[in-house]
């Protein structure tokens, strides 16, 4: 049960923002949007909020690579707008939801100060410096989301050079301010904040200091996660009662990463596929929680799905274009509606929630030339894909033939094969062939679709 009835309070480890976003980004966001949104399906008023970290190493790294001449202040501000502005005109081409709180580390740094404080003062903490370190022996239970014993954690655990810490695993909650290096005043120097405080800070702001879910990927377990739990329940919080960790994307069976070659953002993505909804098909393949591989084998068998679905739709449409409205329940049809919700209910099993959605098309197609079973499985179809975000309806790109324009060039290709002009209809149905438009030649005439 949710916190409070009928509400839910989801919080999602978001972007470091300091290039532009891949696909591995893609399938984090686009998991918890699946999740958002079969929540407020089920009736649940949902508070999504997802962070945005800022400022960090690698951002100011970026920002003396892209801004050398300039205040470094101001670098980090720009570099951290400009991906930041990246990632969400990525997730917008991808029809995701916005959340209803994104909160900056940036805007958050007197809370932080006030929190680290707050430890020190409890004990569970200390100043070695003019840094501040979470005392890990002040967490009695330490390594309970990720199933490890201290003991195990302590004997693979290194300290770095200019750390002075009383144990391997306690972890950086301020670091003292380095030259030509962003900083913010604090009891104990100038410095900045640890990466682990902003979530621990930021979910308490937005949601209390106990909310239901809290997100990210597996990679986040440990350490991060795991010392979000130790230092937010050391000030006294209970903090998030669920947690949803996500796989991780490998490209051919290859960790991503750019010297590898294998690096694929989000334009390149769009650039060569155009549809957006063959890798959100693709992620749906695969349980969240399992780590799952891109081939472009897979989004060629993703592509074919949904054509599959488009075509069916296509077909019902030019069948019984009056009768798009009709409303009644068809039983073979609630069942697996029913199957669907049963499906994301169990874990948010998206591969059988998909299942269903084929066996629907299957048995619509079995029924194709009932007309009202068509018409209300069209509409249950289009309504779980949209559920999980997918419109199955072809996009129609910029200077794309108009649908006026087809028909009239389907009527000069009639024209050209009454006249026995083969040679001219062949030509005019490749050029369309080219635009993306596909002709289909049945007894009662020429049909067309887009291709997806």
């Amino acid at each position: 049960m949710p916190l409070k009835e009928g509400q839910v309070g989801m919080y999602v480890c978001g972007p470091t923002v300091y290039d532009e976003p891949h696909i591995g980004h893609v399938r984090s966001a686009y998991v918890f949007d699946v999740i958002r949104r079969y929540l407020i399906y089920r009736g649940y008023k949902v508070t999504f909020v997802r962070n945005v970290t800022d400022v960090d190493d690698k951002i100011i790294n970026k920002a003396r690579e892209e801004y050398p001449s300039e205040d470094i202040n101001e670098a980090v501000k720009k570099v951290s707008l400009k991906y930041l502005e990246s990632y969400h005109k990525a997730l917008d081409e991808f029809g995701l939801m916005q959340p209803d709180k994104e909160p900056k580390a940036t805007e958050h740094i007197k809370k932080m100060v006030v929190f680290i404080k707050s430890l020190i003062d409890k004990g569970a903490a200390y100043q070695s410096g003019g840094d501040v370190y979470f005392d890990i022996k002040k967490a009695s239970d330490y390594g309970k989301l990720s199933n490890q014993s201290l003991e195990m954690m302590e004997t693979g655990a290194r300290v770095s050079p200019g750390e002075n810490k009383k144990d391997p695993l306690d972890f950086a909650l301020w670091k003292a301010a380095k030259e030509g290096e962003p900083s913010w005043d604090s009891p104990w120097g100038k410095g900045r904040p640890g990466w682990h405080i902003e979530c621990s800070v930021m979910s308490s702001d937005t949601l209390g200091d106990e909310f239901d879910i809290h997100g990210g990927g597996l990679d986040l377990i440990f350490p991060h996660h795991e010392n979000e739990i130790a230092q937010s329940e050391a000030a006294g919080n209970k903090f998030a009662r669920c947690w949803i960790h996500h796989g991780l994307l490998t490209i051919n069976n290859q960790k991503m990463a750019k010297s590898l070659g294998n690096f694929i953002t989000v334009k390149n993505f769009i650039s060569k596929h155009k549809n957006v909804d063959l890798l959100k098909l693709f992620f749906l393949s695969a349980h969240y929680s399992h780590p799952v591989d891109y081939t472009e084998e897979k989004i060629s068998e993703a592509k074919e799905a949904l054509e599959s679905i488009m075509i069916l739709i296509d077909k019902i449409d030019k069948k019984v274009r009056l009768m798009k409205h009709i409303h009644k329940k068809i039983e073979a049809i609630e069942n697996i509606k029913h199957q669907f919700e049963e499906a994301l209910d169990d874990d948010f099993n998206t591969p059988r929630a998909l299942a269903s959605i084929f066996e629907l098309k299957t048995l619509t197609n079995k029924n194709i030339e009932n007309a009202g079973f068509i018409c209300v499985a069209r509409v249950a179809m289009k309504d779980l894909l949209l559920l999980l975000g997918i419109s199955p309806e072809a996009k129609t790109e910029i200077n794309a033939l108009s649908d006026v324009e087809i028909k009239a060039k389907i009527l000069e290709r009639d024209q050209a094969r009454q006249n026995k002009d083969y040679f001219l209809a062949d030509k005019i149905r490749k050029e369309l062939e080219e635009k993306g438009i596909i002709l289909e030649d049945t007894k009662d005439g020429t049909t067309w679709r887009r291709k997806i």
